[in-house]
């Protein structure tokens, strides 16, 4: 099995993506963006959502494949242990940088509370929403460097996935085709996925390990997964339930003052 996988990787085309200049709101932020949830905009299709989870559910059969070859990966305690750390510390440096640039040290929870803008919809937006979105490009940008040395090829940043009806398995969409289903309405994003961080053998469509940076405001507050709203296909599941249903493996939180936190096998 264990070669198989790697021929898999090797023979697969490799895509390096890099870092996006502009970050849609994280759900740090406590609000979702159309963009990144269109589900939970106004307008979205009941329907579609119905369907879309209805298939979710033929999928899970395709994930146990993704979860031995990520059993694989997450045996090799060295090299995950190199890419986890690295991990850490651009999320780690971020946050310091950060706090250090507006604050002077850590933000209190007043100063994380204070609106400071509003977003299209016309929600209020706090620090901590705009603090956490700056956080995370921070981070990524340096994320992309390390891994790029560590696993060149193999992860990719802020992939969007879309369960294909006819195969049951999730595929990764390219930028622009992102791009033309946001133009065209945004009605093909419902139920798409989104995670920070993919770990994969060369073929982003293989996912060996999942991450999502987590930036609490202020920092004592633990990291959460944040659940998916009304109508959307995984209501009432989080970001780290969708994940494991997709991909099978058990997607990590990855906090600067809680390190990085897994599920419970």
């Amino acid at each position: 099995m264990l070669g198989w996988v790697l021929f898999l990787g090797a023979c697969a085309g490799v895509e390096r993506r890099g870092v996006p200049r502009v970050y849609g709101q994280t759900l740090d932020s406590e609000t979702s963006a159309c963009a990144r949830f269109p589900a939970q905009c106004p307008g979205a299709a009941g329907r579609e959502a119905e369907a879309l989870a209805a298939r979710q559910r033929v999928a899970e059969a395709g994930a146990m494949l993704g979860s031995a070859a990520a059993a694989f990966y997450l045996e090799d305690k060295a090299q995950q242990a190199r890419v986890e750390e690295a991990i850490l510390d651009c999320v780690k440096d971020a946050d310091y940088q950060l706090n250090e640039r507006y604050f002077g040290g850590s933000p209190t929870r007043e100063q994380c509370a204070e609106v400071v803008g509003r977003n299209a919809r016309g929600e209020p937006v706090t620090r901590a929403m705009q603090l956490g979105r700056e956080k995370h490009q921070l981070a990524l940008e340096c994320i992309q460097k390390k891994l790029q040395e560590l696993r060149p090829g193999g992860f990719s940043l802020e992939q969007r996935y879309r369960l294909n009806e006819g195969s049951g398995k999730w595929v990764p969409l390219s930028r622009s085709q992102v791009e033309a289903l946001l133009r065209a309405g945004g009605k093909g994003l419902v139920g798409t996925i989104e995670p920070d961080i993919v770990i994969h053998t060369g073929n982003a469509a293989e996912v060996l390990d999942v991450l999502d940076l987590k930036f609490p405001c202020p920092g004592t507050n633990p990291p959460k997964w944040n659940e998916y709203g009304n109508g959307h296909p995984y209501e009432n599941l989080t970001q780290g339930q969708a994940y494991e249903r997709a991909f099978g493996v058990k997607p990590a939180r990855v906090a600067p003052h809680w390190d990085i936190q897994r599920p419970k096998k």
